[in-house]
This record gives structure tokens, C-alpha cells and sequence, in this order.
């Protein structure tokens, strides 16, 4: 989930009015004016089958086949993602996933915003019947009770289709076209309902690394044996609406509420029939309710200036080094896609890609880091 070996009662209980400082996100709109974001503002299908699709930046060396992305963990350090180049506000996002399997192993698909709107699922590598979905708000983890698991058996063992429908009314999850979870504004923890425009991350990661915390390799279901692998996690597709239209998405305030949301060329909504925003589904009953769900990187959500960085694994660098440009043996970016003079990784037509506290591989394939990046 988080950042390691940081006291997270004492940054998150430290003053209401420190200023917030993502550490991994090059400009966070709470705080500061930051640069339009690349709309995607259509409907489209992407089928990984056929391999790489230009959209969506390959990042620590997924590769590609008859099943789609795959997503492999076969050494320490290894953890490969796709990440789009463009932002829904408000949308429809079907992956089609087998999980991995493996002790410690996880598989994750999110959606994130700038300010660090945060929808989730993700696979345990040894658990083959549930799946944990959650969410967080402008990055805060004050409270680890948003999670919660749910029945799915053989997510390692076959694809299914996982959905997120968003709205301004709700969120709502399902499984194989069976709802799992709906969120509202009203259920959602306070002022802590998704609502920015938002990215889309996939991919796969080693809780269970034997160097972790011992609160990550608990999460995760227990020690990784990389001697057992290679664990690999598959995408075969992905269908996404964008609820707007327009060509770019900025924020108009640093309020971080969906009504600042400004559409460049389009509507905020503009996608959407009124009846299906005003229509909110029953809630069902849920798996399991996680009443305490750990955050084993604690710490990275809502950063004080009292955070310093821990001098261990993940966050040591490795002894390489790469220049700007550089693939490090992993294949070039997709065209289009540059790195910024700060070294970090930016989609066409766009000022920066947010590096998230919690998603932070993008600086680890740049810099040499070697780090868990999903939560």
C-alpha cells in the first residue's frame, strides 16, 4: 500500500495545516496551478492480444502475447505496469485479467488522479477466490477501513472481466457483470469520494519481497519465493468510456471537487445520459467488510514536511545509472512518449504523467530505483 519504516500516526495526526507534498507527483493541483491533462474523451477497446497499443506506456518490461500484457515477476525487483497516456473524468473501465499467482504476489488495477483520486482492485498472488477492491481521496489514509474483498474464485486460474462504472453519484464494481460494491458520496468516507480526472495503471509487484516491511509481506499474504516463479499476471483488454468530452482536463480551482473541472474542447459529463448520473444502484452485500486494512506504505499519501526519506531498500538505488532516453534494456517508450528534464515519464501532448506516491516505478525505471510500486 504505502511507503515503508515511516511513523504514519505521527504524519497524518501532525498539523491539519501542513502543506501537502506527494513526493512522487510532479505537480499536485490541491496545492499549486499544474498543467492541462490529455483527455481521452471517447469510447474505445484496446486488445493487448495484438500487442502494444500507442496509448499506454510500458513500463519495467511487460511483454506481450496470445493473452495480452504480461506482467512477470521472476526476480527482486521486477515490477512491470502499463500506464495511459490520458485521463477519463468520470467513466466505464472493463479489464479483462487473469491474476497471478504466488505467495506475496500483486496484481493491481487502479485508476488515479493528479490530486490522488484513487480507485482500486487487486489480486493476492495466494489467495485464488477473493479480490479486494477500494478507493482513497486527495491521497489520505487517515483511516485503513475503505477496503473490502469479495468473491472470485479462480482469479488466477482464468480471465474475468472487472469493472469500475464512475460517476459523480457512484462508484460501483463488478465481477463478471455482477455488481460487488457501489460507493457513494454520502457511504464514502468524509471528503473522500473520487472525483478528478484520472489515469489508468496496471500491473503486477512483490509484497511479499523478504526485504519489505513486515506489515507490506503480511498484506501480501506472506514471503515471496522467487525460486517458485516466474509469477505472471495477464491483461488480455480493456474497454473504456469517458463519461466527458474535450481534448484536455484541468482544474479550475484547488477545491479537488468534480464541479472545477474544466473540459477543453468539450463537457464535463458531455458523455453520460442525465438519467444515468441521477440513477444510483442498491448497494449489495459484500464479501467481507476489511475493517482494518494495513498500509504497508504508510505515509505516502498525505506527506508532511516532516517526512524524510527512509536510507533502505525499496528506496536505495541500485548501482546503474541511466541517462534521459534510455531504455535500460527494456524496450523504448511507445512513440510519442518523452522523458522531462526531470527525468520523468510523459505521454503526448502532455506536460507530465503524475508519479504517485504509491506508483512510483516510473521514477524507479528512469533513476535505477528498485521498489515495489503498487499499493
Amino acid at each position: 500500500m504505502r511507503v515503508p519504516i515511516i511513523n504514519a500516526a505521527a504524519l497524518l495526526l501532525s498539523s491539519a495545516t501542513s502543506v501537502l507534498a506527494q513526493t512522487f507527483s510532479d505537480c499536485n493541483p490541491l496545492g499549486k496551478t499544474c498543467p492541462p491533462k490529455p483527455a481521452y474523451g471517447t469510447s474505445g477497446t484496446f486488445d493487448f492480444t495484438q500487442g502494444q497499443a500507442n496509448d499506454f506506456a510500458d513500463v519495467g518490461g511487460p511483454t506481450y502475447g496470445s493473452d495480452g500484457v504480461e506482467f512477470t515477476v521472476a526476480k527482486q525487483g521486477d515490477a512491470p505496469l502499463i500506464q495511459s497516456g490520458w485521463y477519463i473524468m468520470f467513466g466505464h473501465v472493463e479489464f479483462v485479467i487473469k491474476a497471478a499467482p504466488g505467495t506475496g504476489i500483486v496484481s493491481s488495477a487502479v485508476l488515479q488522479s493528479d490530486d490522488l483520486d484513487e480507485i482500486d482492485w487487486e489480486w493476492l498472488g495466494g489467495n485464488n477466490v477473493l479480490v479486494q477492491s477500494n478507493y482513497f481521496g486527495k491521497g489520505i489514509t487517515d483511516s485503513f477501513n475503505r477496503g473490502a474483498t469479495h468473491d472470485n474464485v479462480g482469479n488466477h486460474d482464468n480471465f474475468h472481466t472487472y469493472t469500475i462504472d464512475w460517476t459523480s453519484e457512484q462508484i460501483v464494481w463488478q465481477i463478471d457483470g455482477k455488481t460487488v460494491r457501489v460507493l457513494t458520496p454520502d457511504t464514502a468516507a468524509t471528503n473522500q469520494y473520487p472525483q478528478t480526472p484520472m489515469m489508468v495503471k496496471v500491473g503486477v509487484w512483490a509484497g511479499g519481497d523478504p526485504n519489505n516491511p513486515q506489515g507490506t509481506i503480511d498484506w501480501a499474504g506472506g514471503k515471496t519465493d522467487y525460486n517458485a516463479g516466474p509469477y505472471t499476471m495477464y491483461l488480455k483488454s480493456l474497454k473504456v468510456t469517458d463519461y466527458s468530452t474535450g481534448t484536455e482536463y484541468s482544474y479550475g480551482d484547488q477545491s479537488g471537487s468534480w464541479q472545477s473541472i474544466k473540459s477543453t474542447g468539450g463537457k464535463i459529463n458531455g458523455n453520460i445520459a442525465a438519467e444515468s448520473i441521477s440513477s444510483v444502484e442498491s448497494a449489495p452485500a459484500i464479501t467481507s467488510t476489511v475493517a482494518s486494512i494495513p498500509i504497508p506504505w504508510s505515509g505516502t499519501h498525505r506527506q508532511t514536511s516532516s517526512f524524510v526519506t527512509p536510507s533502505i531498500w525499496p528506496w536505495v538505488p541500485r548501482a546503474t545509472t541511466a541517462t534521459p532516453g534510455e531504455s535500460r534494456g527494456q524496450g523504448p517508450l511507445p512513440s510519442g512518449w518523452t522523458f522531462s528534464g526531470s527525468r520523468q515519464v510523459q505521454p503526448p501532448s502532455a506536460a507530465s504523467v503524475i508519479l504517485s506516491p504509491i506508483y512510483i516505478c516510473i521514477i524507479a525505471f528512469v533513476a535505477g530505483f528498485s521498489f515495489p510500486l503498487w499499493h
